[in-house]
């Protein structure tokens, strides 16, 4: 009888352990997908314009990095980093100069921008207001 009673409790106990790891488990699945939505992650690849460039452009999560990966474009005589709302610079957020020719580069970016409307990388030449070649962050 004791063997019966204790076998009987062994596999409740069995049981509930393993329903309980089925809902921890759904639980961390349900939050790491809630995670996920809720980061909006911004990349886009860059095309020549005036002179060839190539590589991609990566916001990260945070959004306070702008990542150049692969980079490559041609040398100019002043040339920037913007983001702006148009491949013309129209409207536009400078992030400083162009930190080289061919890479991997890393720009800090001004807190709040909206990637919805300022959304143009572009390699501006300062001197003759030109774009290079850009990236659509999408």
């Amino acid at each position: 009888m004791k063997f019966k009673y204790s076998f009987f409790l062994l596999t409740l106990l069995i049981l509930a352990c393993s329903t309980n790891n089925d809902d921890d488990s759904q639980v961390n699945q349900n939050e790491e997908t809630d995670i996920m939505e809720e980061v909006d992650l911004y990349e886009g690849s860059f095309v020549s314009a005036a002179h060839p460039t190539s590589g991609k452009a990566i916001v990260n999560e945070e959004h306070t990095i702008l990542a150049f990966t692969n980079f490559k474009t041609d040398s100019g005589p002043i040339l920037e980093v913007y983001l702006a709302t148009d491949t013309n610079a129209s409207d536009y957020i400078s992030l400083g100069e162009l930190q080289g020719i061919e890479g991997d580069f890393d720009y800090s970016l001004p807190e709040g921008v909206n990637f919805e409307t300022h959304k143009f990388v572009l390699i501006w030449c300062v001197d003759f207001s030109v774009n290079f070649g850009h990236a659509i962050l999408e």
